[in-house]
């Protein structure tokens, strides 16, 4: 069905309800009021026979006897009204108890009703609004296929930079080692720039972001980079799952000093201004999900230990403004969070 057959169906509403049957009664006299009243009067003529004739005089003439007296005329008058009391309140909750559930089953009795009436093929907003984000996640991920099967040579205006991190057995300012036999094919591969690696680290932002897929199509393929680059899209999607969109955090932005510290391996609060994610509601969700879920717990670890090995790499070439763009990337921010919920920076 097309979107404008969609928007020709008007959705069936459900006839109001009448609250004539579920209106507050009128509060009146009770049943219990009526007992209460008949033993009070009871009660009474009792003991105005009681001290009319079979009083004796000598009784009357104590002061306590005339206490007594009293209390054993008010005081089961008073127990009878509190028990009528307490009978009229149990009532009162119980009407009101049957009047509730009446108004639910009625509102629920309605939403099935209108539910059963919209006619098959036309799904709610909500409903729309998810398949449209599962098709773009299949579009990215065959779009992520369709980079990762290019090559380099045929993307215009690529050009050598910077390497972001140290290759393994290369040494400082030799980006082209002289290869021995048996060379694996993945280190013929140019050395990861650090544009691309912190682009990478940020992920494409839509379908359309054909130097994002690029970045992270050459940071995928970097032995050393990879592992970060996969580690941060697992813990970004388990957020995801509890409504954690890095994204919607704002952290305070910290001095490259700081995180230089961190590089070199200092921990606690000496870098604790690294940490700058302080949404109460995020820190919440995923400190409850690293108690409750091994899974994700794992995977945050993990997470951690790649982003402290590939940042100590990193900083080795970086300048204060490489570090402080990569701060703000959707990697480093989840790295703030999760290093905030693990105690990182205590």
């Amino acid at each position: 069905m097309n979107d404008d057959a969609a928007q020709d169906v008007t959705p069936v509403q459900a006839k109001p309800m009448s609250l004539g049957a579920y209106a507050r009664p009128e509060r009146g006299m009770m049943a219990a009021d009526v007992i209460a009243i008949a033993l009070s009067g009871i009660w009474i003529l009792g003991v105005i026979i009681y001290f009319l004739f079979l009083r004796s005089p000598a009784e009357q003439s104590t002061q306590s006897g005339l206490v007594l007296s009293t209390l054993a005329v008010l005081l089961p008058i008073a127990l009878i009204w509190i028990g009528a009391t307490v009978a009229k309140t149990a009532k009162v909750m119980s009407d009101e108890t049957k009047r509730l559930q009446a108004t639910v089953d009625a509102m629920r009795k309605a939403y099935v009703t209108q539910s059963q009436n919209i006619p098959v093929g036309v799904k709610p907003a909500v409903e729309k609004k998810l398949d449209e984000i599962v098709a773009r996640q299949k579009q990215t991920e065959h779009a992520i296929a369709t980079f990762a099967t290019s090559r380099d040579a045929q993307l215009p205006g690529t050009t050598a930079a910077q390497p972001a991190l140290i290759q393994p057995g290369v040494p400082k300012g030799d980006s082209q080692p002289a290869l021995a036999l048996g060379t694996p094919p993945e280190s013929l591969a140019p050395a990861l720039s650090i544009d691309d690696f912190i682009g990478a680290l940020n992920f494409p932002e839509n379908e359309n972001d054909t130097a994002g897929f690029r970045q992270l199509r050459r940071a995928l393929a970097d032995p050393n980079s990879g592992k970060l680059v996969r580690a941060s899209q697992d813990v970004l999607t388990l957020l995801s799952h509890d409504g954690i969109y890095m994204d919607d955090l704002a952290p305070d932005r910290s001095r490259p000093e700081l995180w230089r510290k961190f590089a070199q391996g200092q921990r606690g609060i000496e870098i604790s201004g690294i940490g700058g994610i302080h949404d109460r509601s995020g820190l919440a969700l995923a400190t409850g999900r690293m108690r409750s879920d091994p899974i994700f717990r794992d995977a945050v670890h993990h997470f951690l230990r790649q982003f402290d090995r590939t940042f100590a790499k990193f900083e080795e070439f970086a300048s204060d403004d490489d570090i402080i763009r990569l701060a703000d990337t959707r990697t480093s921010r989840a790295f703030m969070l999760l290093g905030r919920v693990t105690g990182t920076f205590d």
